[in-house]
């Protein structure tokens, strides 16, 4: 297993050495509304996410929400979190995952946005359906057969929203004020278990802030514990239109920007990152 990985990292130091900084750049930001540019000279394809916890999601126009109305799209529509984590069975969550990620990989998915995990706390959060539980003992030991399941399939799983996404209201303002010691015991609990039990290969970022920082780029929620305390060394996404700085999305711990909201090269992570580049080169 470890020269597996010493293989994986010298191959990526390989395919970096022979890419421009341009490249490099183009694999920090989606190049349309659910892809990321690869680099075909290198074999490296365009990686392709799809949301959503439920089901692979109808395709969909590359630069806006329009769907293509294809016949060859269909999926099975699964029961939501809060239905799967009622039933209390670790093993029906392994066949929920399998179901899912053989159909988001039969799809030419990449990541599946899913699942869903945010501690249910407020009843009118819009999002409490596709969460699993107010219990995070529930949800810890739901979510790590349910991503170990999808990513059996050669689909990589999207463990969301990182962290304390726990109401829609304002939700890209709010700053979330909570204890540290609630916070590891309730509201992180979850995503530990699905980093250090599951490996899950993909992280996304919530769009409300923690002391005051947004979560797309928190320090310490990405830094010192995500990929500092636990270890994680997959990728880290922001939601859609989660980031709002290059300097903290480079400094604290954002791998990929995603977003809808302005031209692609207009990401923070695009000509903003170049730039600072050029002009710090040893930063």
């Amino acid at each position: 297993m470890e020269n597996n990985r010493q293989n994986m990292e010298q191959r990526a130091e390989d395919l970096l050495s022979k890419m421009s900084l341009q490249e490099k750049l183009s694999l920090c930001h989606a190049n349309s509304k659910f892809t990321v540019a690869g680099v075909p000279h290198l074999g490296i394809k365009e990686l392709t996410t799809s949301d959503g916890p439920h089901g692979v999601r109808e395709e969909m126009s590359r630069d806006n929400w329009d769907a293509l109305n294809r016949e060859d799209d269909y999926c099975t529509y699964l029961p939501t979190a809060t239905v799967l984590a009622a039933t209390w069975n670790p093993k029906l969550a392994a066949k929920f995952g399998d179901v899912l990620g053989a159909e988001a990989r039969y799809r030419k998915k990449d990541i599946i946005l899913g699942p869903g995990i945010n501690i249910i706390r407020n009843p009118l959060c819009g999002r409490n359906f596709e969460y699993m539980s107010e219990d995070p003992c529930l949800v810890s030991k739901m979510v790590v057969p349910l991503i170990k399941g999808i990513q059996a399939n050669d689909t990589a799983a999207c463990v969301k929203h990182y962290a304390l996404n726990n109401q829609e209201l304002d939700r890209k303002n709010v700053n979330v004020e909570v204890s540290k010691r609630a916070l590891h015991e309730i509201y992180l609990k979850g995503f530990r278990a699905a980093v250090c039990e599951a490996g899950v290969y993909s992280v996304m970022g919530a769009y409300n802030r923690y002391e005051n920082q947004f979560c797309c780029h928190n320090k310490y929620l990405v830094c010192d514990v995500l990929k500092g305390k636990w270890g994680f060394d997959g990728v880290y996404l922001s939601d859609w239109a989660g980031t709002h700085s290059t300097k903290e999305a480079v400094n604290d711990g954002l791998d990929l920007e995603m977003g809808t909201e302005k031209p692609y090269n207009e990401f923070y992570l695009a000509d903003a990152f170049a730039k600072m580049i050029e002009e710090h080169p040893k930063a």
